[in-house]
C-alpha cells in the first residue's frame, strides 16, 4: 500500500523485537535484499514512522545493506524517551467518531505496473472491469495493528513472508466467491488467503458474511461518480480535490475528507494507487456505504496532492 517513497514522520527512540519479523525495503513490495529479520529481545534504533497512525516503522539494522528497514509495528515495542507519540484521537475533532475500519481499493493498471508478474495482471486487458473500475483491496478492522486474531504462529509467518498458497481456502461458498471474484482481481493470487488470515479473523463473523460485506461495499463505490472520475480520466492527472468532490457528489458533503489517497512514483510521474477509506458506525451490518463514510472521523494522516489515473498497459 505505501512504498518507501511515501511521506515519513521523523521519529527517534528505540524498537525492541519480540518477533523474528522481516525487515523490508519496500512496504508496498516487500522486497528484503538478504532475508532480513528482526531478532527477538534486540532493540534497534528508530528513524521513521510510515504515517501518524502507523503501521510500520523505519529502523537501522545494521550489517543490513541497505540499513534501513520497515518493519510492522505489531513486531515489536517502541521505548526511549523521544520515541513518536501515539496518533491522537480522531474523535477529538472534526465529527464523527474514530474510524472501527477502512475499506482499501486500488487502482489495478497502477498496481500491475509494479506486480506484472501476478495473474491478476497477465489477464488485465483494456476490456477487463479493473481497467475501468476500483479493485477491491481489502475492509481493515482497525485501529491499525488489529491483525491476526486467533491465528497460530505458523500461519501469520506464512502470510508475513507472502506465501499466500500455504494459508487456507477461507470457507465460502460459490456464490460468495464469484462476487468476491469480481470486485477483488487479486482472487487469481490468493490475495482472499491473506485478507481474512490478517484481518478478517478480527471482523468477527464468519469468511462468507466478512467477504460478502467487503464485496458489497466495493459494488456500491464502484456503482457510484466516484468511480465515473476516475474512468473518464485515465491517462490524465486528478487532484485531492477532484476526488474528495466526487466523494461528496456520491456520498454526500463530506465524504471526500474521509478519504486518503496514495500515490507511487515520484516526481511528474506519480500514479494514483489506492484509496483508504475511513469508516464507522454498522459495518459488520447493513449500512450503506454512505451511512459508513460519514460516522467516521477525518482521517490526520498524509494525502497524495494529485496523481495520473494509469491505463492498463495491456
Amino acid at each position: 500500500m505505501i512504498t518507501a517513497a511515501s511521506a515519513q514522520i521523523a521519529a527517534t527512540g528505540a524498537f525492541k523485537a519480540n518477533q523474528a519479523c522481516p525487515a523490508v525495503q519496500s512496504i508496498h513490495n516487500g522486497t528484503n535484499a538478504g532475508d532480513v529479520k528482526l531478532e527477538p529481545g534486540r532493540s534497534y534504533p528508530l528513524i521513521a514512522k510510515n504515517k501518524q497512525a502507523a503501521t510500520h516503522y523505519l529502523v537501522a539494522v545494521e550489517g543490513a545493506s541497505p540499513r534501513e528497514r520497515w518493519v510492522e509495528v505489531g513486531c515489536g515495542d517502541v521505548g526511549g524517551a523521544s520515541a513518536p507519540t501515539p496518533a491522537p484521537s480522531s474523535s477529538a475533532g472534526g465529527d464523527g467518531v474514530e474510524a472501527t475500519h477502512v475499506l482499501a481499493v486500488s487502482w489495478e493498471p497502477a498496481f500491475c505496473e509494479e506486480k506484472g508478474e501476478k495473474a491478476e495482471c497477465q489477464r488485465e486487458t483494456e476490456q477487463s472491469f479493473e481497467a475501468t473500475h476500483f479493485s477491491l483491496h481489502g475492509l481493515w478492522p482497525q485501529p491499525e495493528g488489529k491483525y491476526y486474531c486467533g491465528v497460530d504462529r505458523a500461519l501469520k509467518d506464512a502470510d508475513r513472508r507472502n506465501h499466500w498458497g500455504d494459508l487456507p481456502e477461507p470457507d465460502l461458498s460459490a456464490a460468495t466467491h464469484d462476487r468476491l471474484a469480481a470486485e477483488m482481481p487479486g482472487v487469481l493470487s490468493g490475495l482472499e488467503r491473506h485478507e481474512w488470515i490478517k484481518h478478517g479473523t478480527c471482523f468477527g463473523a464468519d469468511a462468507n458474511t466478512y467477504f460478502n460485506r467487503e464485496a458489497e461495499l466495493a459494488e456500491q463505490l464502484n456503482a457510484s461518480t466516484a468511480r465515473e472520475l476516475f474512468a473518464t480520466k485515465i491517462g490524465q492527472s486528478v487532484s485531492l480535490a477532484d476526488i474528495r468532490g466526487a466523494f461528496d457528489t456520491a456520498f454526500g458533503a463530506g465524504a471526500g475528507a474521509r478519504v486518503v489517497v496514495h500515490c507511487q512514483g515520484s516526481g511528474g510521474q506519480r500514479e494514483i494507487s489506492e484509496l483508504i477509506i475511513y469508516l464507522a458506525g454498522e459495518v459488520n451490518g447493513s449500512a450503506p456505504l454512505a451511512n459508513l463514510i460519514h460516522a467516521a472521523a477525518p482521517p490526520d494522516e498524509p494525502n497524495c496532492p494529485s496523481g495520473l489515473v494509469a491505463e492498463t498497459a495491456r
